[in-house]
């Protein structure tokens, strides 16, 4: 369940970080669902290291975990992309 939860957050998380973070990045729709999966697996994989929890279902505080993975993998692409 928790790799499923991953993947159904991270593309609510991708357009959700998409919203939260607007600007002009290419790839469209598709990157940023993309990016939110990636966001969170990394997300959920960084809550578990540092103690904060992990994307274990579907939870607000899952759900919180994966939209702050996605932003944090956001920004990043934003500033490789530069």
């Amino acid at each position: 369940m928790g790799i499923l939860s991953w993947i159904v957050f991270g593309l609510l998380a991708g357009m959700l970080a998409k919203w939260l973070m607007p600007g002009r990045d290419g790839g469209g729709l598709i990157t940023t669902m993309l990016l939110g999966i990636a966001g969170a697996f990394v997300g959920g994989w960084i809550g578990t290291r540092l103690g904060f929890g992990s994307v274990t279902g579907f939870n607000l505080g899952s759900f919180f975990t994966a939209i702050i993975g996605a932003l944090a993998l956001l920004f990043v692409y934003r500033l490789i992309r530069k």
